[in-house]
């Protein structure tokens, strides 16, 4: 990659009509490039056939159209597929593809490890080492869509749904996020209707209250615990935002929101012994009694690094 040039999948759509401003063009050929990219997979200036030939010759020579690329690929029996992605500096990241009946999700990572290093995680055990630019995370649905497919702006999109739940805590790579979030809402980009791409985080109040009004997509909360003093150990960051915090800022972004249908995504993995008692469930439901909350309860997936058990049936 020329690091001397534009990398344009690092710019959200109206960055992306404020390039082409200050290069004398009309705005609305952000509109033409955007399609390019992520309705039709095209990044070849030259290929760009509604561009004039002197404009793809001057894109040609200052900016570049790149995004991590797949090295491997794992298909599970069910269908799901994980992606191993080289971001060129020799980190990797992946990404999941959940297919189901009437829906793909796509889950992608936001950051190269994670610093909030929840008990039972295992990106957590690896550390953190940074953030992913705009064009490292687009870049996950871009080169997933270059194997199911790209949407051409049709009503069926091959990919459905998005979740910001793979590796890194989305909300500590805030202003990165809001521009992917705007690429995947753009009518000229993935044009997902904002109710189809969620944040999933450990509970960073004060971004979470930040995030509000500035972008209305979907939330979800991984709470994993309904008191302070088992979350203080499996969820590291309610040291710093205690449960009640982090419940009040939740509340004040669905205040907000149209894309959440009045309701949050509450994940709480299951671990054995740990807090999946009869307690521990009467507990939840005192805690989210009075929050609109789907739940979403998660058996633990047992991995060499943890002494965390998967629950009984």
């Amino acid at each position: 990659m020329d690091l001397n040039k534009i990398n344009l999948m690092n710019l959200s759509p109206d960055e992306l009509g404020e390039y082409f401003v200050s290069i004398g063009e009309k705005p609305f050929r952000s509109q033409q490039i955007l399609r390019w990219i992520y309705q039709f997979g095209v990044t070849d200036f030259n290929a760009m056939t509604n561009l004039r030939k002197d404009l793809r010759a001057k894109l040609d020579e200052d900016c570049i159209i790149c995004s991590p690329e797949i090295i491997s690929e794992q298909k599970a029996s069910d269908g799901t597929i994980k992606w191993a992605l080289d971001l060129g500096d020799g980190q990797i990241v992946e990404s999941v593809l959940i297919p189901e009946d009437d829906r793909n999700t796509l889950c992608i990572s936001t950051q190269v490890g994670c610093p909030v290093k929840c008990a039972f995680c295992r990106t957590g055990a690896q550390g953190f080492n940074r953030n992913l630019a705009v064009s490292e995370i687009i870049g996950q649905v871009f080169r997933a869509a270059t194997r199911v497919g790209f949407s051409n702006n049709q009503e069926q999109k091959p990919i459905s749904n998005v979740v910001m739940m793979g590796m890194g805590e989305p909300l500590l790579n805030l202003n990165n996020v809001v521009k992917v979030c705007q690429i995947l809402l753009s009518d000229y980009a993935f044009a997902l209707s904002k109710r189809r791409v969620t944040i999933s985080t450990a509970g960073v109040a004060p971004v979470i209250k930040k995030l509000a009004g500035r972008l209305d997509v979907a939330l979800a909360l991984s709470l994993h615990a309904a008191n302070d003093e088992l979350r203080n150990q499996l969820v590291p960051i309610n040291n710093k935002y205690p449960i009640t915090e982090v419940m009040d800022a939740v509340r004040e972004y669905l205040g907000q929101s149209n894309a959440n249908c009045g309701r949050v995504t509450v994940e709480y993995v299951l671990l054995d012994h740990v807090n999946d008692s009869t307690d521990d469930a009467q507990q939840l439901v005192k805690l989210l009694g009075r929050l609109p909350c789907k739940i979403n309860l998660i058996p633990f997936n047992e991995h060499e690094d943890s002494n965390f058990r998967k629950p009984s049936n």
